[in-house]
């Protein structure tokens, strides 16, 4: 009879661990959490030094007869859930609920699922962190006082189950100001100049940049000033000013954190967070490798280390200088500098074993965990590998009063770039400036001079989403994908083409949570709570504390909020549009997808149809009313009532004013009118309207 229980947390890992372990050792699973507040109300006593009040969660209940009649049969009990601070609440709430005896209860971590880290941590056996602990069950009572207390009054307002949450209402506040800064955006006119040069005896010519005059940059703002450069330029001769050369180190990057696996795969592989967690995990939990069974091919995925461990990497160098050279092993070892706390229990995101290459598990893998496991491994491999070397060469060539400049560069040694570049740092290498020396005079064969104009703030992906996320401090590593699971689930946001759009819904909720409860949706006040928990973690700030300092404030906020919302409570709002099934005016109502019309006499009658918003400007193609629309999946545009008969659409909001310039459409952007045509570029302010 096995005299050891181990308890973990996922059946997935069930299996790979008791291979580890022998008969010695009984492995089963929690499947989760076992305990929760009550869903059915607030579950802290506020009343009663905020105590909250855990009860089992709904179907646990055979699970946890099953670990009890375990529990009381073994000797040891070792709680092997993740090693992070829900893993540790998890263990903490198993021997609440088993009524685990502590003389025989230990708690174990392991970063990796392999034989030797799971037998390790078995040496390595103590006691629950009830730092760890408190630090998590703060965190979860924060988001249920948010959620709880908000989330009615926002029902109360738009009339259906919408919800509020402390990370979420953060992050859908960051989207909604990106938007706001992209509508209100006005394009500036700038143009660019390059020079077609030719050196004596040479075929090839060389394509210079203008820079500006010898001794200042200078940005081309219009025509006018274009003219005047060119014409400066008519009969001026080419002449280089100053040549030189040099090198330039690429460095190679950091293993993955969980921020930059979910950045990089997003950028590299199309996946959204929630897929790269999902296939992450797997790879952590274990697969079936053949000839060697179940086992976990990379460490734990939840982490915001970069730190690596010596065996690690003295694994790797090996592998590295036995694979590709001695030159190619990193001379140092680099870790992330960072102001910010950093949780370093774990490391950072690697292979169990480098000399498991991707080729050799192709045939074990899912075609979706081989291209993330090969990221994976491909990033931690080149952590290890020394710098690449670019050759570089640059030149100052004077015409006349102006000057341009001419760069290239050339690798010499690829180092880690032979393993891994990054999706955004793809680059082309190109021959250096051969054959050029100091008042060399060259022959102007052309100049290509060019309008542009600048673009708006690019919209969020969930790439660039959780960057910020990280930057700012909202959130942990583990929250980022399922805030952005849970905005995109609720409609708040729409992910069309990797960008993230906010929804009329959003746009709603957003400026309901800025205007009743601003403190929440600052990103300050987020991290700023962020860091308390981090402190809760260190042991310096009792969990207690934290919750009973935010809890008075936000029931103040609540309470205003209702009062103020019942003074302007929305009535049904009447349209002029008949039910054309029982003749009544129909009114307009809010749903989980924005607004819609349905006839007053429900339910008797059941009549519903799209709620078409005009705004009293006529469609520039037609002469039709234009009105709000909305995509799919709810992102707003203005189109034409006459759609699909008119094509006329628009992702601004059109003016009856029409451009004095070019005769075009005009289109609000923030406080100003900017003209739709292509290339105009004219813009006015605009004036307020009345009424």
């Amino acid at each position: 009879m096995a005299k050891n229980l181990v308890i973990v947390e996922s059946p997935a890992k069930v299996k790979t661990i008791k291979k580890f372990l022998g008969s010695n050792y009984e492995v089963l699973a929690s499947q989760g959490h076992v305990r929760d507040l009550p869903k059915s109300q607030l579950g802290i006593d506020v009343e009663h030094d905020y105590e909250p009040k855990y009860i089992t969660i709904r179907g646990k209940g055979e699970i946890l007869a099953k670990l009890r009649k375990e529990a009381r049969k073994a000797e040891r009990v070792y709680l092997a859930t993740d090693p992070d601070r829900e893993g540790e609440a998890i263990s903490w709430h198993l021997s609440k609920a088993l009524n685990l005896d502590d003389k025989k209860m230990y708690r174990i971590t392991f970063n990796e699922i392999t034989k030797a880290a799971v037998k390790e941590s078995l040496k390595n056996a103590r006691e629950i962190d009830m730092d760890l602990v408190d630090a998590q069950q703060a965190r979860r009572m924060l988001d249920r006082m948010v959620g709880y207390r908000i989330s009615p009054i926002l029902w109360a307002k738009v009339k259906r189950g919408l919800s509020a949450g402390r990370v979420q209402s953060s992050a859908l506040r960051l989207i909604a100001d990106r938007e706001e800064e992209i509508n209100a955006f006005i394009p500036e006119e700038y143009w660019t100049l390059e020079a077609e040069l030719l050196a004596e005896g040479s075929k090839k010519p060389l394509c210079a940049k203008f820079y500006g005059t010898k001794t200042q940059k200078m940005t081309i703002a219009s025509k006018e000033e274009m003219d005047q450069v060119l014409s400066g330029l008519e009969h001026a001769s080419f002449q280089v000013a100053e040549v030189k050369t040099g090198e330039r180190t690429k460095k190679a990057p950091l293993p993955f954190t969980t921020s930059t696996l979910q950045q990089e795969a997003s950028k590299a592989l199309n996946f959204s967070t929630q897929k790269t967690m999902s296939l992450a995990q797997q790879l952590y939990e274990g697969v079936d490798i053949k000839g060697n069974g179940t086992v976990g091919v990379i460490t734990y995925l939840r982490t915001d280390s970069t730190r690596i461990s010596e065996e690690a990497q003295k694994n790797a160098r090996a592998y590295i200088e036995e694979q590709y050279g001695k030159n190619y092993v990193s001379s140092g070892s680099s870790t992330k500098k960072s102001g910010k706390k950093i949780q370093d229990a774990h490391e950072a995101i690697r292979p169990t074993d480098i000399s498991r290459t991707p080729a050799a598990l192709k045939e074990s893998l899912t075609r979706d965990q081989f291209r993330l496991y090969q990221l994976i491994w491909k990033r931690f491999a080149a952590s290890q590998m020394a710098d690449a070397v670019y050759e570089t060469s640059s030149a100052k060539i004077d015409g006349g009063d102006y000057r341009f400049t001419l760069s290239a560069s050339r690798l010499f040694f690829d180092g880690f770039m032979s393993v891994y570049v990054q999706e955004e740092e793809k680059e082309e290498s190109g021959p250096l400036l051969k054959g050029l020396s100091k008042d060399m005079v060259l022959d102007l064969k052309a100049l290509d001079s060019q309008q542009h104009f600048t673009q708006p703030p690019a919209h969020y992906t969930e790439a660039a989403l959780v960057k910020t996320l990280e930057e700012l401090g909202i959130g942990r590593p583990s929250t980022y994908a399922p805030t952005i699971t849970t905005i995109i689930a609720r409609r708040y946001v729409s992910r069309e083409n990797r960008n993230l759009y906010l929804t009329e819904l959003g746009e709603v909720v957003n400026h309901m949570m800025k205007a009743a409860f601003p403190s929440i949706v600052e990103s300050d006040f987020t991290a700023n709570m962020e860091g308390l928990l981090d402190c809760v973690e260190e042991g310096t700030v009792s969990w207690k504390t934290v919750v009973e300092n935010f809890y008075p404030d936000l029931e103040a906020a609540v309470q205003a909020a209702e009062k103020e919302l019942e003074e302007v409570k929305i009535e049904d709002e009447v349209t002029d549009v008949v039910c054309d099934l029982c003749g009544r005016n129909m009114v307009v109502k809010y749903g989980p997808h924005g607004r819609f019309l349905a006839c007053p006499g429900f339910p008797d009658c059941r009549n519903t149809k799209p709620y078409l918003e005009k705004i009293g400007v006529p469609c520039p193609k037609c002469g039709a009313e234009v009105v709000l629309r909305k995509t799919k999946k709810g992102r707003k545009y203005y189109g034409c009532e006459n759609h699909p008969e008119c094509d006329f659409m628009s992702w601004q909001k059109p003016s009856k004013k029409k451009c004095p310039r070019c005769g075009s459409f005009m289109v609000e952007k923030g406080n100003n009118l900017a003209c739709a045509g292509e290339g105009c570029g004219y813009r006015e302010a605009r004036e307020k309207e009345s009424g």
